[in-house]
């Protein structure tokens, strides 16, 4: 099973604890962390996507399909990760970008074409192949954004505040496209928000860091 085991995850800045955390997420199972600025939200999810900084200490075990992934490099991990920013290359076309994030599992040319298109497709942007990504609403941008990481086939999503910079309208057509395709993937997912609305909108399991002892 795609199931997500953060195992006595501790993580430190200059000697000084910054949270302690042990969960399981089952595959398509939504966690919600939430807490103030600087209690630890991106930090952990850089931790479980292999992106710490080294100025953090950590310890703990991240398990994915029973294996232990916490050594791996980022890339060996087979976990996305959205961000605030859609971070998409200015370089590439929409296209070009969706390609960028395809698993080197889909070969030749043909393939990696039909499989950007399906992506568009399933996001309400067919056509959009040779689009210069400056030209996309922020709306747009995300889709994208979300599409790239979903080509990579992960096993398991962290969302790091991914719809704090849309408006009302579209932060909520977001979530539901993020958390409807995360459950029908069954994909374990992990949102890190400030917001109520995106707790609630997730439905599952609500962790409060400012509420944890370490």
């Amino acid at each position: 099973m795609r199931r997500l085991v953060l195992d006595d995850i501790r993580i430190g800045l200059d000697g000084k604890s910054l949270l302690a955390l042990s969960c399981t997420i089952d595959p398509g199972e939504i966690v919600t962390i939430m807490g103030p600025s600087g209690s630890g939200k991106s930090t952990l999810l850089a931790y479980i996507g292999g992106l710490l900084a080294p100025d953090f200490t950590a310890t703990g075990r991240i398990l994915l399909h029973g294996h232990d992934v916490s050594s791996l490099r980022a890339e060996a991990r087979h976990i996305g990760i959205l961000f605030q920013d859609p971070l998409l290359f200015p370089h590439m076309s929409v296209g070009g970008n969706l390609a960028f994030g395809l698993s080197f599992s889909v070969k030749g040319r043909s393939a990696r074409r039909q499989k950007v298109c399906e992506a568009l497709k399933d996001i309400d942007l067919e056509g959009f192949e040779d689009r210069d990504p400056a030209t996309l609403s922020g709306g747009q941008k995300a889709r994208v954004a979300l599409a790239r990481v979903l080509l990579s086939e992960p096993c398991a999503l962290l969302l790091d505040e991914p719809f704090s910079k849309l408006d009302a309208d579209l932060r909520g057509q977001m979530r539901q496209h993020v958390f409807d395709r995360a459950r029908l993937r069954g994909l374990p997912t992990l949102l890190v928000t400030h917001d109520e609305e995106d707790a609630r909108a997730a439905g599952g399991r609500i962790i409060r860091l400012d509420q944890m002892a370490l």
